[in-house]
C-alpha cells in the first residue's frame, strides 16, 4: 500500500496510439500528507493492548506536490480538447475531482481504455487513476476553478479538516474575471461509475468457472491488536517470497498450503475463469487492488444486513445503512485494477488466469494493508516454473538481506513449516449489530 513519507511522482506509459484525439494533456496527482511517519501511523494500528482503532487523524492534501491550494493553474484555450488524467496516490482518504461549468468525458480507468462516459466529476479511491477529455468553452470571457475535495465519510465530519476542500484555476484569459458557481450538492451531479462504464477494447467477461468467497472483518487478538482479515487470518508476509516459492517447490506449487496459512492463499489453474466476490460488512469502505490483472466488474450491491458488523469509533450507526439496489454489468463490462467497496456493499469481479504469476490482492488503505486485509492469488504455477525464471540478481539482493529464496513460506521442504511465526489467536469482532 502506498506511504505518505517521501517524494514521489506519477509514471505514465502512454500508447503508441490513443483510439481518442485530444490536443494537450494535463495531469493531476493527488495524495493525503500526514505530519506523521507511516511507520509510527502503523505502529499505533498493530500495536497491542488496543481496544479499538486509534483515533481518526486529518491529513492534508497535496495536488502535484504542493499544497493543495499553491498548485499551478490549469490553462486552457477556446475550443481546445484536453486529456485530464487524475491519478489518486493518497494513502487513506478518498478524493473528489470536478470543474464547475465543464463536463467530464471519462476515457480511460486504471490503464484501461473504456467507451466515453459523460460525467460531472470524478471520485477516486486510494491508488485509482482516470483520464477524463475536457473540451475547453468557445470563449476565454471567464477564468473558472476548479475542485479537489479530500474526504473520509468513515471517521466524523470535521469543518475544514473533513472535508478539506482545495480549488485551483482553470485560467483562459489572465486578465478575465473568474466565474463563481455555489458549491453544488454532491449527490445531484453525476459521478464516474465503473460498474456503469464499458471497456473499448470489446473483450467480452467470461463465464465463471469458480467462485472464490472473500468477507473483510476487524478482529481483537488475544493480546488486544487490531486485525483485520480478508478470509480467514490476517495477512502476513511469508519467510520465503511468494513468487519464490511458486517457482522451486515443482507440482507442490499447485497445493495453496505450501504458501503457509498467513498467505491466504488461492491457486489458479492456467485459464481458469474465476468469480471474486468481497463483502464489506463493516462501516468503513475498502479500496482493494490487485497486482498484474484488470478484472472485469461484474455485479454490485448491498450485504446481507444480518450479516453487517459496525466497529465502535467508525462514523456509521444502522441507521446509515445504504440504500443501493444491485447492479450488474452490462454489454461490455468495465476492466481495471482498483475498486471501491463501499461500506455494507459487495462487488463481484472476474478474472482469467491467462498470465501465470503470484498476484497480491490488498486494500490500499495502507492501516488495513498493514492490519492483514489481503490475499494472494497464486496463478498457474506449473506454467511459470516452465515458462519463466528468476533473474539472479533478484536472488542476490535477497540473500543480501537475508530472506530466503527457496522452499515453502518458511524456507523447508514439503509441508513442514517448522520456524513458522504462531497464527494470531482472534478473538470477536469489536461490533455493534
Amino acid at each position: 500500500a502506498q506511504q505518505a513519507d517521501g517524494l514521489r511522482a506519477p509514471f505514465i506509459i502512454r500508447d503508441t496510439k490513443c483510439p481518442y484525439e485530444y490536443d494537450e494533456e494535463v495531469l493531476i496527482s493527488l495524495e493525503d500528507w500526514y505530519p506523521t511517519e507511516s511507520g509510527t501511523k502503523m505502529a499505533e494500528v498493530t500495536a497491542p493492548g488496543s481496544t479499538g482503532p486509534p483515533p481518526p487523524t486529518f491529513p492534508y492534501g497535496l495536488i502535484n506536490g504542493y499544497n493543495g491550494n499553491n498548485s499551478m493553474p490549469i490553462r486552457f484555450v477556446p475550443g481546445k480538447r484536453y486529456r485530464i488524467r487524475v491519478l489518486s496516490m493518497s494513502t487513506t482518504e478518498w478524493w473528489k475531482f470536478s470543474i464547475p461549468g465543464h463536463k467530464l468525458e471519462v476515457i480511460e480507468a486504471d490503464g484501461i481504455m473504456s467507451e466515453p462516459h459523460i460525467v460531472d466529476g470524478l471520485d477516486l479511491a486510494p491508488a485509482q487513476r482516470y483520464s477524463a477529455i475536457v473540451t475547453a468553452l468557445d470563449t476565454d470571457e471567464f477564468n473558472y476553478i476548479y475542485n479537489c475535495t479530500l474526504y473520509a465519510d468513515f471517521v466524523p465530519w470535521t469543518p475544514g479538516m473533513n472535508p478539506r476542500v482545495y480549488t485551483g484555476l482553470v485560467e483562459y484569459n489572465a486578465h478575465a474575471p473568474t466565474k463563481e458557481y455555489a458549491l453544488s450538492d454532491d449527490r445531484q451531479l453525476a459521478w464516474a461509475t465503473d460498474i456503469g462504464m464499458h471497456a473499448l477494447d470489446g473483450y467480452p467477461m467470461p463465464p465463471a468457472d469458480r467462485h472464490i468467497d472473500l468477507t473483510s472483518r476487524l478482529y481483537i487478538t488475544d493480546d488486544l491488536r487490531n486485525l483485520r482479515t480478508l478470509d480467514t487470518l490476517p495477512y502476513i508476509e511469508p519467510q520465503v517470497p511468494t513468487l519464490f516459492t511458486a517457482m522451486t517447490t515443482g507440482s507442490l506449487a499447485m497445493d495453496p498450503r505450501v504458501y503457509g496459512p498467513q498467505a491466504q492463499a488461492f491457486v489458479i489453474p492456467h485459464m481458469q475463469n474465476v468469480e471474486i466476490t468481497i463483502k464489506n460488512i463493516e462501516g468503513l469502505p475498502h479500496a482493494m487492488h490487485l497486482h498484474h490483472h484488470a478484472f472485469y466488474i461484474a455485479e454490485r450491491g448491498p450485504v446481507d444486513p444480518a450479516e453487517i458488523e459496525i466497529a465502535p469509533g467508525t462514523n456509521f450507526t444502522p441507521a446509515d445503512l445504504p440504500r443501493t439496489t444491485r447492479r450488474r454489468s452490462t454489454g461490455v463490462p468495465m476492466r481495471r485494477d482498483t475498486i471501491t467497496v463501499p461500506a455494507f456493499e459487495y462487488v463481484k469481479l472476474r478474472i482469467r488466469g491467462d498470465l501465470p504469476s503470484t498476484a497480491f490482492l490488498h486494500c490500499h488503505t495502507l492501516s488495513h494493508n498493514v492490519a492483514g486485509l489481503a490475499a494472494t492469488l497464486v496463478i498457474a504455477p506449473d506454467v511459470l516454473q516452465r515458462t519463466q525464471r528468476i533473474p539472479e540478481d533478484l536472488i542476490h539482493m535477497c540473500l543480501r538481506q537475508g530472506i530466503r529464496v527457496e522452499g515453502n513460506a518458511v524456507g523447508n521442504h514439503g509441508l513442514d513449516f517448522t520456524g513458522l511465526p504462531p497464527v494470531p489467536i482472534l478473538g470477536p469482532t469489536p461490533a455493534v449489530n
